[in-house]
């Protein structure tokens, strides 16, 4: 038996040739199929130049199963997620590797009618894959190839009021073009509804030798272009999306970035205001400008585990209208709990028509109420014992002033005037750090400069 090091905390990702291939592809699409007891599944993948050869061998893989396969072609992981709600399907895999580097590829899988697929699911399909226990089939299953661009862009219209939007300029990032088919036919059906949004689209067309980087807009690195065309043709707002488009990235009208925490708390209010009185799950990295938001506006604030399993579970559970991540995952109780970056950005665009005043106002006041490191990533030896350090620092607190700890996800510590967490990566071997202080910028500098020493101290 050899180890499929590709599979992660939450999906499939992994180096191209050493960990993921056409046959490595088959054998998840046979496990896949079997674990989840499918007739037919829905399949996608992105604009890599990888993902079509592996899309087609985890077609055969699940055929072989006795499965029905459903193309939709190149795909978004959301139209995935659209996908098992809209069609009679009992799951669903996008091929992607969404932000990771040109040499990865990747899956993300959906359980039926948009469940997620449980980590110990994806256990049961890791073991399968390597000990190829294949249970017998009696018939192969069969390939089909569809659209469902057209219901999916119906449904993402359906979460704003289309008769209140103002005229508006959006720049819009495609990110070497995954997303740019969707863009066209929003564009499209805002055209036909005579609505006066203007798209100026930069790397847009499909190109999966990426062009222009990296798809992943959380790099300072790879913001510059969408910066400077918002400045250039004097936008309202400016959009980019990473590799698969299920998360989206937003910038003001100056073209300044827009930390995904703020996003957070402004999509909090925008759903409270269409669903009064609604529960809103939130990540323990960045809390209190959401929380204040929330109870202002007479919600309700729940912290869940980072991480789109643990949110969706809790949404749920709590039946909750909305919930964001500050990694600019959002979640929507409409879209069967799932993230999608479509709907981010349609409903920031109402907010601003509604409110008629810019991006930059709307969040102003809350970045400066609650500013932020933004998050923070090291290398370590041990994380565990790097955490222990800063633990251990902290707890018999400052100034006299114990500490609230919380170890809902890695560990926080909330002062009065600041807090800070630190957890280690579910995806990743980092450590990473976030914090934020009330109306005291300097003092998260100050603080992120404190605990980056005890980190590095070993």
């Amino acid at each position: 038996m050899t180890e499929l090091t590709c599979f992660k905390a939450y999906d499939v990702r992994g180096k191209l040739g050493e960990e993921i291939n056409e046959e490595i592809a088959y054998l998840i699409g046979r496990s896949f199929a079997q674990i989840q007891q499918a007739k037919s599944i829905a399949v996608g993948g992105d604009i890599r130049l990888t993902s079509e050869e592996l899309k087609q061998a985890l077609a055969k893989g699940i055929m072989e199963a006795g499965a029905d396969v459903i193309d939709l072609g190149v795909t978004g992981t959301e139209e995935i997620y659209f996908a098992s709600m809209f069609l009679d399907v009992d799951g669903g895999v996008e091929i992607t590797a969404s932000h990771n580097p040109i040499d990865y590829n990747g899956m993300k899988f959906i359980g039926k009618k948009a469940n997620p697929i449980a980590s110990e699911e994806l256990r049961a399909i890791k073991h399968l894959a390597e000990n190829k226990d294949f249970a017998k089939t009696k018939a192969k299953g069969k390939l089909s190839k569809t659209s469902i661009l057209d219901d999916y862009i119906e449904h993402y219209l359906s979460y704003i009021n289309l008769s209140k939007i103002a005229p508006l300029k959006l720049v819009i990032n495609s990110g070497n073009g995954a997303s740019g088919r969707v863009i066209d036919a929003i564009e499209k059906r805002f055209n036909e509804l005579n609505l006066k949004v203007e798209f100026i689209k930069i790397h847009h067309e499909p190109d999966g030798t990426f062009p222009n980087g990296i798809p992943n807009p959380i790099l300072p690195k790879n913001r510059q272009s969408t910066k400077d065309a918002v400045i250039k043709y004097n936008a309202d707002f400016g959009i980019a999306f990473d590799g698969d488009f299920d998360r989206c990235f937003l910038f003001d009208e100056r073209g300044e970035f827009i930390e995904g925490y703020y996003i957070v708390g402004l999509l909090a209010e925008v759903l409270l205001q269409k669903n009064p009185k609604g529960k809103i799950i939130y990540d323990p990295r960045l809390t209190w400008n959401t929380i204040d938001i929330v109870n202002r506006i007479g919600g309700t604030a729940i912290m869940s585990r980072t991480g789109h399993s643990f949110i969706k579970q809790a949404m749920r559970k709590e039946n909750a209208i909305y919930g964001g991540e500050m990694s600019a995952h959002h979640y929507f109780r409409d879209f069967s709990y799932c993230d999608s970056g479509m709907i981010v950005w349609l409903l920031i665009m109402e907010h601003v028509s509604n409110k008629q005043q810019p991006l930059s106002k709307l969040v102003g006041e809350r970045i400066k109420a609650y500013p932020c490191s933004g998050e923070i990533n090291y290398k370590v030896k041990s994380s565990n014992r790097a955490m222990k350090r800063v633990l251990d620092h902290y707890r018999a607190g400052i100034d006299g002033e114990l500490p609230i700890i919380d170890e809902t996800d890695g560990i926080s510590l909330a002062f009065s005037d600041w807090r800070f967490n630190l957890r280690s990566s579910n995806t990743e071997p980092l450590l990473r750090l976030n914090i934020e202080a009330k109306n005291d910028a300097e003092l998260v500098k100050q603080r992120v400069t404190e605990i980056a020493a005890l980190i590095d101290s070993e």
